[in-house]
């Protein structure tokens, strides 16, 4: 099964390891490192041009990539169906 975050792209389900949500909230200066490092290697991977609401955590062939979605992560939640009644 796959999920589509965003403009023309998706992923299959096995190979989200997390969705966080970075829209509504201040994100960690954990997380704000982790997105430098990440954006500094090459694994981030922007979709749109809008401001990012959601950030995608994926794994493939032992290589992960980062998505930033404009697309919430609630609605990503669901499309996935990792939540039931959100």
């Amino acid at each position: 099964m796959f999920i589509h975050i965003g403009e023309n792209i998706v992923v299959p389900l096995n190979d989200v390891i997390a969705i966080i949500d970075i829209g509504s909230s201040e994100i960690s200066n954990d997380t704000k490192q982790f997105l430098k490092i990440a954006d500094e290697d090459g694994f981030v991977r922007r979709i749109a041009k809008d401001e990012p609401k959601s950030l995608i955590l994926t794994e493939k062939n032992k290589k992960s990539i980062v998505y930033l979605s404009p697309i919430s992560s609630v609605t990503l939640c669901r499309r996935g169906g990792f939540v039931e009644n959100l």
